[in-house]
């Protein structure tokens, strides 16, 4: 194992600690978000030159760590989104949050999405990704209808776009290693 290659498990590993440690502090989830991003942004240039020497064990590795934070890195960069999207002041009536109450599930049901989108791009099946949102999109519909709770559909929104657009770039991450 090359030098760069033990730096980007190293680096992705912090990332990996960060996206535990986002689930389980749920206050401090705008911080694990940080510190996530700034990690996986790391391990870009580190994975280029990693990329060009690597064994397949340490590729395999390298991939199913990138597996594991789409799903688990999602959740709190969601979260993070949230905060951002409501304001440190936002009043929980009306709000983005309230709308949380309706959308029971939506953590297990983001990291599930997150499985599937890794899954099928990694695998080289894209269209596995519209397959995905149409499931979720049909199985929120009820929900998404409720007139008298606003927030809803922008909430589901607002994840359903972050959370996608998280495990994509975990699996554009490990298509460049394959």
């Amino acid at each position: 194992m090359t030098g760069t290659t033990v730096l980007a498990s190293s680096l992705l590993g912090l990332a990996l600690l960060a996206a535990a440690l986002g689930w389980r502090l749920h206050g401090n989830r705008f911080v694990a978000a940080l510190v996530i991003g700034s990690t996986l942004a790391a391990v870009l240039p580190v994975e280029a030159v990693a990329r060009s020497t690597p064994g397949e064990a340490t590729t395999a590795a390298l991939v199913v760590a990138l597996a594991v934070l789409a799903v688990a890195g999602g959740g709190p960069v969601t979260a993070a989104t949230f905060r951002l999207v409501d304001g440190p002041g936002a009043p929980r009536t009306g709000s983005v949050r309230r709308a949380a109450e309706v959308l029971r599930g939506g953590a297990w049901i983001g990291a599930l999405e997150r499985v599937a989108v890794f899954a099928s791009l990694a695998s080289g099946w894209p269209e596995g990704l519209a397959l995905t949102l149409a499931i979720k999109g049909l199985g929120r519909y009820p929900e998404l209808r409720h007139e008298e709770r606003p927030g809803i559909a922008e909430r589901f929104l607002i994840g359903t776009f972050v959370s996608v657009l998280w495990a994509c770039a975990c699996a554009g991450l490990a298509l460049r290693l394959l």
